[in-house]
């Protein structure tokens, strides 16, 4: 990228929000943003979500799938798109068709991409069609999909135009699983096809390693399986058993404690018993001595009756006869003979393919099911290029309709600051207050997004929003910059309406509020509401220790006995002078102070009363005004933005003017008429009104008085009013003087 100063293309700018922003009005523009320096970016990255964007054409941006655009993937889709078509000023013209002749096709890739345009067209029947369209894609995408060979490397049976290539694709799938089409149907692909005939072929040279040594592997043939079943089953607790007969032959000593005790029958018995008697399952198979065999039919644990019996039926007697007992050197004899099945079995591979049945397995090997399946495959993924060079013509359409609009809300924010559509990060208009906010964007974690956001100078609320549609409840959580007007009816619980780009309706909850100023009017009323507010506070307490007093004095009056006849009459209070002194100081403090205020005004022209008084206004709102002025310059969007995961490059500033766009205040529509009659208004004294009309006309005469413009509008007049202008000086005095000498007779 080029250095500041040294990119051969001349760039033009806009000032919005206090910085420079670069315009963007060809396509020209567009394809050398690679050398526009990087620092004159708005934005670096956004997300690909929450934005009122084509989620699509921000996956074909995001080639590294991060969930994230960056300013060097939006340089390179650029650069393609121009590449691909004849005029780059198409991108900026945008729209959702694309003229085939636009097409660039003088290079390799642009010529692939219009003869898949007409292919395009083709396929849908519209062979003189001369233009194409995002929905032409769609419909191209569903025809692809939905074809047997769709090019995705996955097969499903009706892929195959014989049954027995039908009949394998679904046994692999059956056996191995299945993978999703691209018309989402199940099928298989080449691994799942690969790992089938590898299960097929390991199961059936599995097995022939058994019959090869079929007569020490297999010593009962078919019924060797079921044999080593039964003894596999049982080995534990027959082990068992003839442990403890060697214990009991070791040491006399254990023989009673080798076999339980006759308490632990004690629970059993004390409830009603099954006919297996299922909780004796732990205890010995049989009542263990030294040297004794195993019952194989009477005395076994009722427990393991069945087991026994299974033992006795498909192990012994096939190699030790109808045997009743079973000796340990017989036990031990019967293992043996197992053993090389054992062996094999612990090694049995193809596991997946067993159920389909040997013969079936080998008939799958020895046919050509491989080849045709691994052909069908292959004739899939061929489809592949096409299917690449569709999703081509797609990404050029797309990037043709919304990638002009990504780069004016990317590189520069002329779409906020314009006006005159929502940026894409806007979510929607927020109804609150007698306000409309349009600067709302959508959150999903209100406390880490208010943490970053907190230091943008604005006053925020965030808002929990809910509506119930046809899907059922829809919820989000917005956060809304309110710019103009006040903050004295916004407080957490409050409830408004907010509309998504849809115009569709949500109720919203304020859930958090960030407090900052709001607006110049608000800093100018600021003290005067909290000095109300401390008067008020200031009457209420009052109001309340006096109510509190009042009430304990009634109480105390209330419970003092009454006075018996004999009781002499209580003498009247007698009076304190000191009350009167008191009223006295407290009436002369007052007429002193007042006295010293008329004072204070003599001093001044009765025309600049007024001035002193806006002046003392002015003094007491000046510093709340002009700090507010100062916060109000520094509301920065970049905070906000950033919090939900955008690399803002500027200081987007929210000034004064900029704020009263981004709220709307409730005005009256033009030429509106108005009933001033209100007949629930409280009805105020006349006098209030009499007196300021009074003062307004003292407060005119003593202007036009003092400047001498009355004088000058009544001095031909025969009752002379108003005194003359100061500037006549000495001849003006003279005569003033001899009209007031008296008159000789």
């Amino acid at each position: 990228m080029a250095e500041p100063g040294t990119s051969p293309h001349q760039w033009r700018f806009f000032v919005a929000g206090g910085f420079d922003q670069v315009k963007l009005e060809t396509g020209a523009d567009l394809l050398n943003l690679d050398q526009l320096d990087q620092k004159l970016w708005v934005a670096l990255a956004c997300p690909v979500h929450a934005l009122h964007f084509s989620p699509r054409t921000a996956e074909l941006i995001d080639t590294d799938q991060d969930g994230r655009i960056r300013a060097p993937e939006l340089i390179a889709a650029v650069k393609w798109a121009g590449a691909m078509l004849k005029d780059p000023d198409d991108l900026v013209r945008g729209g959702d068709s694309l003229s085939l002749d636009a097409i660039d096709d003088t290079t390799e890739e642009g010529q692939q991409i219009r003869d898949s345009a007409r292919q395009v067209l083709i396929n849908l029947g519209r062979p003189d069609a001369t233009a194409l369209s995002l929905a032409d894609i769609s419909d191209a995408d569903k025809n692809f999909a939905n074809a047997l060979l769709n090019g995705d490397g996955v097969i499903v049976p009706e892929s195959a135009v014989e049954d027995a290539t039908r009949g394998i694709i679904k046994e692999i799938a059956d056996c191995m699983g299945t993978v999703v089409d691209r018309s989402g149907n199940p099928g298989i692909d080449q691994d799942k096809a690969d790992a089938f005939f590898a299960e097929c072929e390991a199961y059936d040279a599995w097995t022939r390693a058994g019959q090869q040594d079929a007569a020490t592997i297999l010593p009962f043939g078919d019924q060797t399986a079921a044999a080593f079943g039964t003894v596999k089953t049982i080995r534990g607790k027959v082990d068992d058993y003839f442990g403890r007969c060697r214990l009991a032959a070791f040491d006399p000593r254990a023989a009673a404690l080798v076999n339980r005790k006759e308490d632990d029958y004690l629970p059993i018995t004390a409830k009603e018993i099954g006919i297996n008697v299922p909780e004796v399952a732990d205890f010995p198979l049989a009542q263990a001595a030294p040297g004794k065999p195993l019952p194989l039919a009477a005395g076994v644990n009722p427990a393991f009756a069945e087991a026994v019996t299974a033992l006795r039926e498909n192990a012994v007697k096939p190699i030790l006869g109808n045997k009743t007992e079973l000796a340990e050197s017989d036990w031990l004899a019967l293992q043996a003979r197992l053993a090389p099945f054992e062996k094999w079995d612990a090694a049995k591979a193809g596991t997946a393919v067993e159920k389909l049945g040997l013969p079936r397995v080998r008939g799958i090997l020895a046919g050509s099911g491989r080849e045709k399946i691994n052909a069908l495959i292959a004739e899939d993924k061929e489809q592949d290029s096409v299917i690449a060079a569709v999703t081509n013509v797609e990404k050029l359409l797309r990037c043709v309709r919304d990638l002009y609009v990504l780069c004016v809300n990317f590189v520069n924010f002329k779409d906020l600051y314009a006006g005159d559509v929502p940026a894409i990060f806007q979510a929607g208009v927020l109804f609150l207050d007698q306000r409309s906010c349009h600067l709302c964007l959508t959150v999903e974690d209100t406390a880490r997004h208010a943490a970053m956001a907190g230091m943008a100078g604005a006053y925020l609320a965030y808002l929990d929003c809910t509506r119930h549609g046809e899907l059922g409840a829809e919820k989000m959580s917005i956060v809304a910059v309110f710019s103009q007007g006040d903050d004295d009816n916004l407080m957490v619980g409050r409830n408004g309406i907010f509309y998504d780009r849809q115009w569709r309706d949500y109720d919203a909850t304020i859930t958090k509020i960030v407090s900052n100023p709001v607006s110049l009017r608000q800093a100018f009323w600021t003290p005067y509401k909290k000095l109300v507010r401390l008067v008020e506070e200031h009457v209420v307490k009052r109001a309340s220790a006096a109510d509190a007093s009042v009430g304990t004095q009634l109480s105390a009056v209330a419970t003092v006995p009454a006075p018996t006849p004999a009781a002499a009459t209580p003498s009247k209070t007698a009076f304190d002078p000191s009350v009167v002194a008191l009223a006295s100081v407290a009436l002369g403090t007052l007429a002193a102070a007042f006295t010293t205020f008329l004072a204070f005004l003599g001093k001044f022209d009765a025309w600049q009363i007024p001035l002193l008084v806006i002046g003392v206004l002015l003094i007491i709102s000046g510093p709340s005004i002009v700090l507010a002025y100062m916060k109000l310059r520094q509301r920065n969007l970049g905070p906000i933005l950033d919090a939900n995961g955008w690399a803002i490059n500027a200081r987007a500033k929210i000034n004064v003017p900029f704020g009263a766009k981004l709220t709307d205040i409730a005005k009256l529509p033009p030429g509106s008429r108005v009933d001033g009659v209100d007949r629930y208004a409280q009805k105020s004294a006349i006098w209030p009104k009499i007196l300021l009309f009074v003062f307004l006309v003292w407060w005119i005469y003593a202007i036009l008085s003092a400047t001498g413009v009355l004088y000058r509008l009544t001095k031909n007049w025969d009752i002379p009013l108003g005194k003359p202008p100061a500037a006549q000086g000495t001849n003006s005095t003279a005569t003033a003087t001899n009209n007031s000498s008296p008159t000789k007779k």
